[in-house]
Order: C-alpha cells, then sequence, then structure tokens
C-alpha cells in the first residue's frame, strides 16, 4: 500500500467512508449469493427451470433501480447536506435487511426478490453519494488513493460478501445465521456512518424532477457537456460491461472448458477481486496523486492482451470428464495460465477505472457532481445490459464461452486506442 493511501486509512476524513462503502458492497453481494443458492437448493429445487429464470432473473431486478431512481438520487445528493443523507440511507439499509431476514424464515422467493429490489434502490441512492463526496473531504492529490482504495476495497467486499453467503446459507442454522449477518452488517455501517464529517450540499434549494424519464435525460446531459467527463463515463461503462461478461462466464468456462467444480469458480472470483485491488493500489503509486489518464490505455491495452491469452488458455484445456477440484486444477499449466490472465486482468482494469473516476469527480462542475456520477450510474447499467444481449447473442451464433473472450479482448483494443484520444487531450 502506498505512502498516500495509509495516510487516508487513518483519517476521518475517510475511513468512516470507506468502511460504510465495504459493508454496503459486501451486504449486497452476501444477500445476492445467498438468496441465488436458496432458491436453487432449497426453496425450488424440484422446479430446476423456474429457479434458473429466478437466479437469472435477480441481475437485472437489481440493477433496474440505477436505471430508474439514479436521477433523483443524484439530485438528492446534489441538493442535502452529504453525511445525514448517508445515514438515512444506512438506516433504510437496515430496514431492508430486517425485511429480508423475513424473506429468509418465510421461505418465499419473490418476497427475497422483492427485498433485492429494495436493496438496488438503497444502492442506488447511495453510489452518487460515495464518489461526489471524496473530493468534498480529500486534497486533490489525495484524490488518486481515495478512488483506489474505494475500488480495491469494493471489489475485496464483493468477494467476501459472495463467499460468505454461498457459505452460510446452507449451513445447519443457515437461515438465522445469515439473517444475523445481512442486519449486523447493515448495522456496521449505519454506525460507521455516524462518523461521517459534514459534507455541505452542492446545490441547496434544488428543485427535484420527480418525472423520471425527463430527469434521467436532464441528468445524462450533465456529463455530455464537458467532454473529459463524457469520455470517463464512457470509459467506466466498458469496464463494467467488460467485467460483467468475464465473471458472467466464469461458471461455464470452469464447468465446460476447463473441466473445474464450484470451488475452482470461487478462487478464479477471487484471483479477479484481489487483482483489482492490486492494481487500484499500483495505479495510484504509478501516478503519485496527479490526476491524468495516462495509464488508461495501458490498462486497456493490457486488458486485451491477456484477454486474448485467456482465450487460448482455453484452448489448451483438456477436459478429461472429472471435474477438477482447487489442487487438481493449480497443478495443470493451464490452470495456473488461466488464474494469471484473470489476475493480470483485473490488474490492468485498476489502471484503467481509477483514473477515470477521479477525472469525473474532477472535471465535473461540482454544483452537479453527484448527477454527473448519477448520470455515470445509468449509462453503466445500460451498458451492462446491451453486452449482456451482445453475450447472449454471441453464444446463440455459436461463439462459446471463450468467444466471449477472444470478443472482449477486440473490444479492448478499440477501447485502448480511443483512450489516447482523452490522454491527447490532457496533454
Amino acid at each position: 500500500m502506498s505512502d498516500a493511501a495509509l495516510p487516508l486509512l487513518g483519517s476521518r476524513r475517510f475511513l468512516p467512508l470507506f468502511i460504510t462503502q465495504f459493508l454496503g458492497a459486501a451486504n449486497d453481494n452476501l444477500f445476492k449469493n445467498a438468496i441465488g443458492i436458496l432458491i436453487i437448493y432449497r426453496l425450488l429445487v424440484d422446479n430446476p427451470g423456474l429457479s434458473q429464470v429466478l437466479v437469472s432473473a435477480a441481475a437485472g431486478i437489481f440493477i433496474l433501480p440505477y436505471m430508474l431512481f439514479s436521477s433523483i438520487a443524484g439530485e438528492l445528493a446534489d441538493r442535502m447536506e452529504k453525511s445525514r443523507l448517508m445515514r438515512l440511507i444506512k438506516m433504510a439499509e437496515v430496514a431492508i435487511m430486517i425485511l429480508g431476514a423475513a424473506g429468509l424464515y418465510l421461505g418465499d422467493p419473490y418476497l427475497l426478490l422483492g427485498v433485492l429490489f429494495l436493496l438496488g434502490v438503497h444502492s442506488t441512492f447511495f453510489g452518487p453519494l460515495k464518489y461526489s463526496i471524496l473530493p468534498q473531504h480529500l486534497k486533490p492529490e489525495e484524490l488518486i488513493a481515495g478512488n483506489a482504495l474505494i475500488e480495491g476495497g469494493t471489489f475485496v467486499a464483493i468477494l467476501l460478501g459472495t463467499i460468505v453467503g454461498g457459505l452460510a446459507i446452507l449451513l445447519d442454522g443457515g437461515l438465522g445465521l445469515t439473517s444475523i449477518l445481512l442486519i449486523g452488517v447493515a448495522g456496521g455501517g449505519l454506525a460507521s456512518s455516524l462518523f461521517l464529517p459534514k459534507a455541505p450540499a452542492n446545490q441547496p434549494g434544488l428543485r427535484i424532477d420527480w418525472n423520471l424519464w425527463r430527469g434521467t435525460l436532464d441528468v445524462v446531459r450533465t456529463v455530455t457537456r464537458i467532454r473529459d467527463v463524457n469520455l470517463s463515463v464512457i470509459g467506466i461503462s466498458w469496464f463494467w460491461a467488460a467485467g460483467a461478461a468475464y465473471l458472467g462466464q466464469l461458471p461455464a468456462f470452469a464447468k465446460q472448458v476447463l473441466g473445474a467444480d464450484q470451488q475452482v469458480v470461487t478462487l478464479m472470483l477471487a484471483m479477479f477481486s484481489i487483482g483489482i485491488a492490486v492494481g487500484s493500489i499500483v495505479c495510484e503509486r504509478i501516478l503519485k496523486g496527479e490526476i491524468s489518464a495516462r495509464t488508461v490505455p495501458y490498462g486497456a491495452l493490457g486488458m486485451a492482451l491477456f484477454s486474448l491469452d485467456l482465450f487460448f488458455a482455453g484452448g489448451m484445456a483438456a477436459h478429461s470428464g472429472a471435474e477438477l477440484g482447487i489442487g487438481g486444477f493449480i497443478a495443470t499449466v493451464p490452470g495456473l495460465r488461466v488464474l494469471a490472465d484473470l489476475f493480470l486482468i483485473a490488474v490492468c482494469g485498476g489502471l484503467f477505472t481509477v483514473p477515470l473516476y477521479t477525472l469525473l469527480q474532477s472535471k465535473s462542475d461540482p454544483r452537479e457532481r453527484a448527477r454527473a456520477v448519477a448520470a455515470n450510474n445509468i449509462v453503466n447499467s445500460l451498458y451492462i445490459v446491451v453486452g449482456s444481449a451482445v453475450v447472449i447473442g454471441l453464444l446463440k451464433i455459436g461463439a462459446g464461452v471463450t468467444g466471449i473472450f477472444l470478443a472482449a479482448a477486440v473490444g479492448n483494443a478499440v477501447v485502448g486506442a480511443w483512450a489516447w484520444r482523452l490522454v491527447r487531450r490532457q496533454a
């Protein structure tokens, strides 16, 4: 960890936000994975077709609020004092998790999906706050370090939440343990939010537009007016779409191509998540506080090269018919190569995204900063939906799982070439 990042972790200007964000991301994924496994292995075990449909729909249910309510979330974050609004949102998370615990005990999959939607609403309203508050509490030269810690911490939290949710729910007494964890983590997030320093409203008295369609268009226009911000949003959105494509294909890649079991999927997810954290810190060390996009093209090129190698590594794998566990998988050359590729793709992802988030914050109009972050969330969601449709289309025409990685390599190479435009603009 860098010399700039360590002081932030000991500072009240940053640590409460980091903890609040970390616990929120962990809880989101703990709940999502827990209910997915519960639906498949317990609630609808006799109806696998319906269980697959509901679990597949879960991702869309969680992301839908970002598309619907981000405009209102951004306007509220610009209008209100941010620490107070964060505490209100964290209080709502505790209530949502109490409802989620009730859903677990009742065993109603539709109630659980409804709670997942509410959790998506919670995350929608928290998102503009966590990024727009950073420039108010941190010095300009600290923004890169702050974003690196937030980005890296988020992916580690996603990993922990996913693993814990999957393990806890199927234990004896798993419903009670999972419920305690969900409510306890939400309560921890609320407690940490109490220590957030005040962050004055960016635009007090801003009128909230409750027309979702008109409000969404207006918020998106806030990022199209400033070229650097617009390009940053496009780059961040590409990363989330590509990341969703990678992570979404890991189970099929492990089972169908590599002949590996579910534990190997978890290991691959761990390598990707840790890689993002490492790449974020490496980016901060390279830039040393400079607000610059100069690592972005190299990050995209690295993602392209290692995605291409992942494609070839899949072609090398020899499916023996018996599923490999972690021990057997890491004893093979293709297995080690796949893990290295996923780790390095993610490291390059950190080099790619951290500067873009910092540019989004630093170049946007301070009066509209939260709305710019909200617009970014809207565009991210659209890219993920379109990316998912492209993945489905490629699979329909027989591209296969490894074909998705090849397409991602080509896309990253194109984005790398595009990124030079942003770098030249700053030069």
